[in-house]
């Protein structure tokens, strides 16, 4: 624990970013009373106890072309942010993911004030691709905050900073996603619940949601009574909707996290684009199928940089194959088919997954089951003690 209160700058970037350092503004509270805070965050972290310099949304850019438009405000916020950094003079300056933004800032304020402790909460995903950046990074951010247990090893191996697993915040909602003994028994009676995830942007929908429901409907053959629940969120919701009117079976569309969270309770299987929702549907012991399409620009532009063997974040964690991917060409309604009902059905295919799933779980848990948020907040009352 910190000797004294601590004067502690946050950066965030967008809304999961905002989630994550509200948890660590409460964290650093409990674990060290009198600590400010101050910097940029959204209404999370503004209702934590961290007033915004200006408002997140500024910065909450995603998308080349959307990034290029607004690139003069951008450009000012970096700027302005930096300014306000070294004219705080903090304890430390904690970045929290969103690395185009939050990065630049970092540098700057390495060179002005070159002896303050930078945190960065978020690994970037060196390992995934761009591997230089890890050890680029030891120049101006002193200590890594991992979401994932692999990251401390992967960026010792790259050179990258000292990096410390703290946990993924999912784990704080284990509650919410483990099944009850009555979720279990109702994933082994009929009928039969799929829980479909073709993704949360209108790109990943544009490819995903047809083909899935061409899936859909060939599981449907050998299984009539199937029953289809598929989450999404308000910004594409209408787009979804149109999409899936036309499918063999009109799947129960559900837009609330917690109406989410209970279909992964009780479904037997899920058919999911990659992302985090496989991390989720993970941890709630769902097999998973998992399927991604990109344009071929996109396609021919991930090949020449990604290293990753595996694209599902439980693939990765374990270092094999344990959730099928189906990428690009190979990600047919035939063959999506075929893997989801290998995985519904009992057997050595469903098993193995289970068990891996378990393994899953034991990978992701901290020493003691501390929370996430309070495992970041000791890991950066250390550093900044032996600064001191």
């Amino acid at each position: 624990m910190a000797a004294r209160p601590l004067d502690v700058f946050m950066i965030a970037g967008e809304q999961s970013g905002d989630m994550l350092g509200a948890e660590l503004i409460r964290a650093l509270a409990r674990l060290n009373p009198g600590t400010t805070f101050q910097g940029v965050g959204g209404f999370a972290m503004s209702k934590a106890g961290l007033p915004s310099l200006f408002p997140m949304a500024d910065i909450a850019v995603m998308g080349f072309l959307p990034v290029i438009a607004h690139l003069p405000t951008l450009l000012r916020r970096i700027d302005e942010t930096a300014k306000a950094v070294i004219a705080a003079r903090p304890d430390v300056l904690v970045i929290i993911d969103s690395p185009d933004f939050t990065h630049r800032v970092a540098r700057r304020v390495r060179k002005a004030l070159p002896h303050l402790p930078i945190i960065d909460y978020v690994s970037p995903t060196v390992w995934a691709w761009r591997p230089g950046r890890a050890p680029a990074m030891r120049a101006y951010v002193d200590h890594v905050l991992a979401l994932l247990p692999f990251e401390p090893q992967a960026h010792e191996r790259l050179g990258g900073p000292a990096c410390t697993y703290v946990g993924h915040p999912l784990i704080e909602r284990l509650d919410d996603l483990l099944p009850s003994a009555d979720d279990v028994r109702r994933r082994a009676a009929p009928p039969p619940m799929l829980v479909v995830l073709p993704g949360s942007r209108r790109s990943e929908i544009g490819n995903l949601l047809k083909l899935f429901g061409e899936t859909v409907g060939l599981l449907v053959q050998d299984k009539p009574d199937l029953q289809i629940v598929l989450p999404t969120v308000a910004h594409v919701e209408a787009m979804v909707r149109v999409g899936v009117a036309n499918w063999p079976i009109v799947p129960r569309i559900v837009m609330d996290e917690a109406e989410k969270f209970a279909a992964f309770r009780s479904a037997r299987a899920a058919l999911a684009a990659s992302g985090t929702v496989t991390l989720e549907l993970a941890l709630a012991q769902v097999p998973t199928v998992v399927a991604y399409k990109v344009s071929k620009i996109e396609e021919v532009i991930a090949r020449q940089l990604v290293t990753t063997d595996h694209i599902a974040l439980p693939n990765i964690i374990l270092g094999e194959r344990l959730m099928p991917e189906l990428i690009q060409s190979a990600a047919t309604a035939s063959a999506l088919a075929m893997d989801v009902a290998d995985i519904m059905q009992d057997g050595p295919s469903r098993q193995r997954q289970l068990d891996g799933l378990e393994r899953l779980a034991v990978a992701m848990q901290l020493p003691g089951r501390q929370r996430p948020s309070e495992a970041a907040a000791q890991t950066i009352l250390d550093v900044v003690s032996k600064r001191a």
